[in-house]
């Protein structure tokens, strides 16, 4: 058993857990990461996408109550029709998208300087929502996720392709794309983890299945430690996001993504640090 590897997991899945659920991209910062660990090989790659479904499985425990009843009430209420036609329909467009550029996406996008890049527009664009709905008080008036339409979904749903370019933040673009396009931030932070069940689900199977002969059952210890760690990092980030949303705004994301992608650049640019492709 090579416990240098298993470390290397560990790592990865503390960043994975801690990234997940934030406006700070997960995708991005694995990059960097497993570019500093020397772990970015197409097995990591693949272990990065398939340690998701241990930040999901947080999601579903977090979350569980309203899954339930979902679940328990679908054949008879139309509140709970109305919100899994909403998760469906938003994942939706993150799916053909997917099938039809995501090899493209991940041969010529997936890079340190990509990444630091979409930090800092990211970085900015939350600035901009942020500012925007301080000064419009008609924004937010949908304040929870059984408010929804599915116009709305399907709006979010376009929103979260952005995050297919690395270092964007599937969550910050489902959460802030959702302020702007009138939901609370509360309503926009549950509807994005609703939304990560399916997307981060499906992203995983699809690429285990897509890589498996890269796989085997040797690699099953590494895969483990990813998912263990990953989904108690993401529960406890879960936990204190909800509480932390409740009186902040997400300016602190905004400033932490940019001065962290203007020192990536910097370390690239003067060759401080070597980051791999």
């Amino acid at each position: 058993m090579d416990l240098v590897l298993l470390a290397k997991a560990a790592v990865m899945g503390v960043v994975e857990g801690l990234t997940e659920f934030l406006p700070i991209s997960s995708t991005g910062h694995l990059i960097l990461a497993g570019a500093l660990l020397g772990f970015d090989d197409d097995k990591a790659k693949v272990f990065d996408i398939a340690i998701q479904t241990g930040a999901i499985f947080a999601v579903i425990l977090v979350y569980w109550q309203k899954i339930r009843d979902t679940l328990v009430t679908l054949p008879s209420s139309k509140i709970s029709q109305r919100f899994a036609l909403n998760v469906l329909i938003a994942f939706t467009p993150a799916v053909v998208l997917g099938l039809l550029f995501g090899k493209a996406i991940k041969a010529n996008l997936f890079n340190p300087v990509v990444v630091a890049s979409t930090f800092i527009i990211g970085g900015f664009i939350i600035l901009w929502a942020e500012k925007r709905q301080q000064n419009n008080p008609k924004l937010g008036t949908i304040t929870d996720v059984d408010q929804m339409t599915v116009m709305d979904a399907l709006k979010v749903g376009l929103v979260q392709c952005f995050a297919m370019i690395p270092g964007t933040s599937r969550s910050g673009a489902t959460i802030i794309g959702g302020m702007l396009l009138g939901l609370s931030r509360k309503a926009a932070t549950d509807f994005s983890f609703y939304l990560a069940i399916p997307t981060l689900i499906g992203a995983g199977a699809y690429s285990l299945y897509k890589e498996r002969a890269l796989l085997s059952m040797a690699d099953a210890p590494m895969f483990g430690v990813g998912l263990v760690v990953s989904f108690i990092s993401a529960w406890l980030c879960i936990k204190w996001l909800l509480k932390f949303i409740a009186t902040h705004s997400f300016v602190g994301f905004a400033y932490y993504r940019i001065v962290f992608g203007v020192i990536v650049l910097l370390t690239a640019w003067t060759g401080w640090v070597q980051w791999a492709a």
